[in-house]
């Protein structure tokens, strides 16, 4: 297993590769197809059903939303509706507790691609890195990334930031991308709280241009959505995706 380098607040200095969020921000936001490009369209209350779910989907494919975002059970059939459309299907694992099993994490990641499922988005063990194990934490997210990898899918690790401190922010920020992490994401958006604009530009800090950073959890305007684009973030998970692209011109 690869060592894990501390980490602490002076390196948010360090030369992690430049990411002009200036400049992305104001390209994603110059008009809505750009700006629906890096929204993952989700829907994952407990209670969503069939009907719900192809809903999304077909949103998604209307306003090419970079996926659609579903609970593992509506996989296949987000994986049937979008099939050949360009537009990928997203999944979450081991969420929204962040306290399953690596076996079951591989095992999931295993089953969803192999349903055609092309971005996972999984909460890291949130106990295990507040206990201090924190080669369990890079464990349990390197197994997960090596087996979405394996089958040509991206991974998003989950932070629950608003459970976390700065400096577990930071080292949970270093290790998921060394441990192979594509985004660093804020939030599952059922915890105490969602993406903050100062956590996104702390995440940001920490990956400079090494990783991708998803902003979640109570996005609900084009104004929440800017604040965390010009933050750092280029990807951006709502349930409220289509009111946000509306206020940018989409019908």
């Amino acid at each position: 297993m690869a060592s894990i380098t501390p980490i602490n607040a002076a390196e948010l200095e360090f030369d992690n590769g430049t990411w002009d969020a200036a400049d992305f921000s104001a390209q994603t936001l110059s008009n809505w197809q750009s700006l629906a490009a890096v929204i993952d369209h989700t829907l994952l209350k407990p209670e969503a059903t069939r009907a719900q779910v192809e809903t999304l989907c077909d949103e998604a494919l209307r306003y090419r939303f970079a996926c659609a975002m579903v609970n593992p059970v509506w996989a296949s059939t987000a994986v049937s509706v979008l099939a050949g459309t360009g537009v990928q299907v997203g999944v979450v694992i081991g969420f929204p507790l962040g306290a399953s099993l690596v076996s079951t994490l591989r095992h999931e990641a295993a089953a969803l691609t192999r349903l055609g499922v092309r971005e996972l988005d999984m909460v890291l063990p949130i106990g295990q890195l507040k206990s201090g194990n924190h080669q369990a934490v890079h464990h349990t997210i390197h197994a997960t990334a090596s087996e979405a990898h394996h089958h040509g899918a991206l991974l998003k690790v989950i932070l629950e930031t608003c459970l976390l401190t700065v400096e577990e922010k930071l080292r949970a920020s270093e290790i998921a991308i060394q441990a192979g992490a594509d985004f660093l994401k804020t939030s599952t958006g059922f915890s105490t709280g969602g993406a903050t604009v100062a956590d996104v530009a702390l995440l940001r800090g920490v990956a400079g241009a090494r990783s991708g950073v998803k902003a979640s959890g109570g996005i609900r305007t084009l104004a929440d959505a800017r604040a965390m684009l010009e933050a750092g973030a280029n990807r951006i998970g709502a349930s409220a995706s289509v009111a946000i692209v509306r206020e940018l011109g989409a019908e």
